[in-house]
């Protein structure tokens, strides 16, 4: 179990590098995290300590689902707002678009590293992975439940003046293949779960 918390630790720290770099890169972000920024940009809370309410406020809605939390939930919640508002203020803003691109492929990177560890911990689904398998649980099919939820809150952040470009889709491609790559390799329990690691929700 320790082995288990501190992969997951490590993962979701990862996750936060890579949301840092895609945030520095200013070439587009993840679905939820044009939201993060457009509330960020709205209320002007560091997009980190957003990340970490939105995730709290989700946990609410997984009361009338019934979705198990785990301690990886909470630690999801918390460690990649976290890192990223302990990271962000610290670091210089590029100006070079090549600098800029690279950031964002090393933060797709560090997130798909991030995300293996995190699902291979096995210590229960971030708050928006809930979400999106509560409401699947309810007979719907979770790649239609996840593309709905993802679109919505990308429109959403858009609208709120969150960052999108090619770095959004760079993410929507790569992620799922980056996670389940890492994932076999990092999982603590190998088993028939594991080729199915694209269809789960990355804890962004």
């Amino acid at each position: 179990m320790a082995q288990r918390v501190v992969r997951c630790i490590i993962g979701l720290a990862a996750c936060g590098v890579g949301v840092t770099m895609l945030v520095l890169g200013d070439v587009g972000l993840a679905p939820w995290d044009v939201l993060h920024q457009g509330i960020s940009e709205r209320t002007g809370i560091g997009i980190g300590t957003v990340s970490i309410l939105v995730g709290f406020g989700l946990l609410l809605v997984w009361i009338p689902l019934q979705v198990r939390l785990g301690a990886g939930t909470v630690l999801n919640a918390i460690i990649i707002g976290g890192t990223v508002d302990v990271l962000l203020p610290h670091l210089p803003e590029p100006d070079h678009p090549v600098v800029r691109v690279a950031l964002m492929g090393l933060g797709v990177l560090a997130f798909g590293v991030g995300t293996g560890l995190y699902i291979g911990a096995r210590l229960g689904p971030g708050p928006r992975d809930g979400l999106m398998t509560g409401i699947a649980a309810r007979g719907h099919s979770l790649r239609l439940v996840r593309t709905a939820i993802e679109v919505a809150v990308l429109a959403l952040g858009a609208l709120l003046g969150g960052s999108i470009g090619i770095g959004t889709a760079v993410f929507a491609l790569a992620i799922g293949p980056l996670a389940q790559f890492f994932l076999a390799r990092f999982d603590t329990r190998p088993g028939p779960h594991t080729p199915a690691a694209s269809d789960q929700r990355v804890p962004a």
